[in-house]
């Protein structure tokens, strides 16, 4: 019984607080088969938005449907393994794949590495013994050698007959070009017969015409040009024609058949010309009961050019000259072009009939297409030499690229290690930040759908290179500092992974806590912003309450001056019960404020001089400690999964994203640790004069004199307690004592 074989033995690490697989050995990398995909970081992935070789991510896509899937990032891994001694060669990413690290113990290992020393041979560097991607990409230099590379596609310089070359570029001319993996304009076999099927559909179209030429062309070689004539006025004669008859038939047609006068009259009074489309509708001439068309005075001025053109081209040659036209001699006409218009509906091959009938019977009977064909086959006989060659180019980008994207794709090694993983578009710097995690997007209104899930507060720009026409989208996460002053149609400045400098404007915020700092003040910020909303509309309101008023004074006290009455009402607008109410209103406000603070007041003083800040730390707790507790909750739980997934990625895993590893993806603004400042500000606030501490200080040891002698105390007491309703007054001196009182 064979013995069974031994499973992989796998290494996790752990970051930000998420387990992931550990792939830093090549045997990891030829094993993946073997991992559950439920322990995979992500199952696919988007090639369209990644910051990553394009052709290696099109090599590694094998249904072309723009994704990377797990079983095709398995497929290439194999592919590659199989074609390298050891698989720990991966790990380097190098660009550059020595010959001796190329396995020949298979026939595709052979011819592999024969490609690759015929590729270095014709590149003049048959002495190295290392290949590279910039190698394999120069075709041109690769072939310059043979005329031909095995891709079915032959360019102008396949042949060195001038007629073939000719023949090429005519067909290139008509059908389009194909690139071939020089990157020249050439034809394959599909074009060739294609070009050849409508070459020989338009000689056997012109065939028949030619056999019945007395019909077809009545008047040879202008037939074309007199049809075209025809065509271009049939119409309104058949019309002219027409109305005749009806007028010969009942003549009580013939006034409204010649168009109402009022339609006349309608062009009076513009500025006229022959071609004015208004002209051009009236009939062609005046409508008379089986009238003959008058081809010189008396036709429509707009058809004058267009009749002309008739009576040279077709009238003359078929019937003389004529100063007028008959019916009969119109149907005549019709006739003979009657098979021509047939004809020429049924044209045939007309994508080639600029060439010309010569031109393309050349072409059919000196046998172009068998020659271009043998150049075709000849060319396609080097297809496994040229697909080798490919070969040799996909090993090498698979050599440099894989391991890279498995770290970016099983694993996210690359972003937990603050490198710059795949999905990283590059830097957006705004609001004294640079925010590291900006990911490219299609639609930021549809990509906000799931990314609002993430935890993750994100802000969409769209970002342009200045100068171009170049735009696109991007998320941006804001994982430090504060929100206070995102906002719509802010600016900043992205940088990609080039370097390349983008403007960027905000389009749309995704609000979410950014660090439990900013909750901490957040319900202070939300008291003040309403207090501020509430005054102002207090404000705005009184405001408006006095210029109505004095609008409305105004308005009265014009209206008394000018009726000769004294302004009772004005002098009568003080209204000082009124008065008296709102200062008494004011009185009862701020007695309470008062009495609210002297009880707090009273409360501290009774404290222990240590007690009170450890009540103000307890208040301030009380109010900030839902909110910091709520956000404290959200940044643990923020997760870059949804993000990717609303790009179009299959994230398997919870990447999450905690509040130290936040705090590394945006960078705020402070200053360096070996910088120079000079304290010298002459825009600086004011400072306070000496005789404000005086008086400061003065101030608070009266406080505590009146504190500690009990005064203090006494009138806050005395404030608290109300004074007897009914205390009768003491008599006056001198007033006689009351009966019964004694003396």
């Amino acid at each position: 019984m064979a013995k069974e074989a031994q499973k992989h033995r796998w290494r996790f690490f752990s970051a930000s607080g998420f387990e992931q697989i550990r792939l830093d050995r090549g045997e990891d990398l030829l094993a993946l088969d073997q991992l559950d995909q439920k322990l995979w970081v992500a199952l696919a992935c988007p090639i369209d938005t990644l910051e990553f070789d394009h052709k290696t991510l099109e090599l590694i896509d094998l249904d072309k449907d723009g994704r990377i899937r797990a079983p095709e990032l398995i497929s290439a891994l194999k592919w590659t393994g199989s074609l390298l001694k050891t698989p720990d060669t991966l790990l380097k990413g190098s660009p550059t794949l020595p010959l001796a690290a190329i396995d020949a113990g298979s026939d595709e290992g052979k011819r592999l590495l024969a490609s690759a020393k015929q590729i270095l041979k014709n590149l003049g560097k048959k002495d190295k013994t290392e290949i590279t991607i910039d190698d394999t990409t120069d075709t041109a230099k690769i072939f310059a050698e043979t005329k031909f590379n095995g891709d079915g596609i032959v360019p102008v310089s396949s042949t060195d007959e001038r007629d073939l070359q000719k023949a090429i570029e005519e067909i290139i001319g008509i059908m389009g070009a194909e690139k071939d993996r020089c990157g020249k304009d050439g034809i394959n076999q599909e074009k060739l017969d294609k070009f050849f099927v409508e070459a020989e559909a338009f000689a056997a179209w012109w065939d028949a015409a030619e056999k019945d030429a007395a019909n077809v062309r009545p008047l040879g070689e202008g037939t074309a040009a007199a049809a075209e004539a025809f065509r271009a006025v049939k119409a309104k004669i058949d019309d002219y024609f027409t109305r005749g008859k009806l007028v010969a038939f009942d003549e009580r047609a013939g006034a409204p058949l010649n168009r109402d006068p009022a339609e006349y009259a309608a062009l009076a009074s513009r500025l006229l010309r022959e071609n004015l489309d208004e002209v051009a509708a009236f009939p062609l001439s005046k409508i008379e009961a089986n009238k003959p068309l008058p081809l010189g005075e008396g036709l429509n001025p707009a058809w004058s050019a267009a009749m002309k053109k008739l009576q040279g081209e077709v009238i003359a040659p078929l019937l003389g000259e004529r100063t007028a036209l008959a019916s009969g001699e119109w149907d005549a006409i019709s006739t003979k072009f009657a098979a021509f218009e047939a004809w020429h509906a049924a044209k045939l091959g007309a994508p080639v009939e600029p060439l010309g009938l010569p031109r393309i019977r050349a072409m059919l009977d000196g046998d172009y297409k068998g020659k271009i064909s043998a150049l075709i086959a000849r060319d396609k006989a080097l297809e496994p030499e040229a697909n080798a060659i490919a070969s040799v180019d996909k090993l090498i980008r698979f050599h440099r690229d894989l391991y890279r994207l498995v770290n970016n794709f099983v694993s996210f090694r690359d972003f937990y290690a603050r490198k710059k993983a795949t999905f990283q578009a590059g830097t957006l710097y705004l609001d004294g930040r640079s925010c590291d995690l900006c990911i490219k997007v299609a639609d930021a209104a549809a990509h906000a759908t799931l990314a609002t899930l993430s935890g993750i507060c994100i802000a969409y720009c769209d970002v342009q290179r200045k100068g171009t026409s170049e735009k696109m989208t991007i998320a941006a996460a804001f994982t430090g500092g504060d929100s206070d002053a995102l906002m719509i149609g802010r600016n900043g400045v992205f940088y990609d992974r080039k370097g390349n400098d983008w403007d960027a404007t905000i389009i749309k915020i995704i609000e979410h806590p950014i660090s439990v700092r900013q909750a901490f003040w957040m319900p202070y910020k939300r008291i003040g912003k309403l207090v501020g909303q509430q005054i102002e509309r207090f404000a705005a309101s009184r405001d408006k309450e006095v210029n109505d008023k004095t609008t409305a004074n105004v308005a009265d006290t014009s209206e008394v001056v000018e009726a000769g009455a004294p302004d009772d009402k004005s002098a009568s607008n003080f209204d000082i019960a009124k008065f008296a109410g709102v200062f008494a209103a004011i009185g009862l406000a701020l007695g309470a404020i008062g009495g609210a603070l002297a009880t707090v007041g009273s409360g501290l003083v009774s404290l222990r001089w240590w007690q009170i800040p450890l009540v103000m730390l307890g208040v301030m707790l009380l109010v900030s400690g839902p909110s910091m507790l709520i956000a404290y909750l959200k940044l643990r739980r923020r997760n870059i999964g949804p993000m990717l997934d609303a790009a179009g990625w299959a994230v398997n895993a919870r990447a999450k994203i905690n509040i130290p590893f936040g705090a590394s993806l945006t960078q705020v603004a402070k200053l360096p640790a070996d910088a120079e400042r000079s304290f010298d500000d002459p825009f600086e606030d004011k400072k306070r004069t000496w005789v404000s501490y005086v008086v400061l200080i003065g101030l608070i040891a009266g406080g505590i004199h009146l504190w500690r002698s009990g005064r203090l105390a006494a009138w806050l007491d005395a404030a608290r307690t109300p004074a007897p309703a009914d205390s009768a007054a003491p008599p006056a001196s001198g007033a006689p004592a009351a009966s019964g009182a004694p003396k």
